[in-house]
């Protein structure tokens, strides 16, 4: 098996990472590419056709894990993840190579990290199941986004995503951060500064 692996939640200022390991079926949807490229209808149209068509296996990291690892090494424990859950219900040993989009994978840089990998730039507009992989935890973390606005509305998240937005940075400093804010981040830290 070839899985594709992506994440989504690198940037934001809020929310955890998420990734995504796809393997995809042998009548996988039409039109699967790059979750950034494509519209937010075409990726709820294409999330549950990967789900229904392909295995897959999802991977969070969460706020406390990004403000203590760094987000690169979350980034990766998250990607970690994603790939266990899926070989834990489809097992490990018919995973061939997993196609990491960027250009690192967590080979030697993630405690149990245990697959063959290849990185691959922008991999997420070339390789069809890192584009299903991205599409699926882009999907996921606006999901886990959208809940997280209706518990802290100031900051609207449900449109921002947690990025640094002048709407969310505005809420910010009027608000200060909450607990899904990433302290770690310059521009929160900034603001807690301030307040302090």
């Amino acid at each position: 098996m070839v899985v594709g692996v992506d994440e989504a939640g690198r940037g934001p200022l809020a929310g955890p990472v998420v990734a995504a390991a796809v393997v995809l079926g042998p009548q996988p949807p039409e039109g699967l590419a790059d979750s950034k490229a494509i519209s937010a209808k075409r990726r709820a149209r294409l999330e549950p056709l990967i789900r229904e068509t392909c295995l897959w296996g999802l991977g969070v990291a969460e706020v406390a894990e990004i403000d203590r690892l760094n987000i690169f090494a979350a980034t990766l424990l998250a990607m970690t993840r994603a790939v266990a859950a899926l070989a834990g219900q489809h097992g490990s040993d018919g995973i061939g190579m997993v196609l990491v989009d960027g250009n690192l994978t967590p080979t030697g840089r993630c405690e149990g990290w245990v697959w063959p990998s290849r990185a691959i730039v922008r991999g997420d507009a070339s390789e069809p199941c890192i584009s299903a992989a991205s599409i699926l935890a882009k999907e996921h973390r606006d999901r886990l986004m959208r809940a997280a606005a209706a518990e802290f509305p100031h900051y609207g998240w449900e449109r921002n995503a947690g990025y640094g937005t002048a709407e969310h940075m505005a809420a910010l400093r009027q608000y200060g951060a909450c607990s899904h804010h990433r302290r770690s981040f310059a521009p929160v830290a900034a603001v807690l500064g301030d307040a302090g």
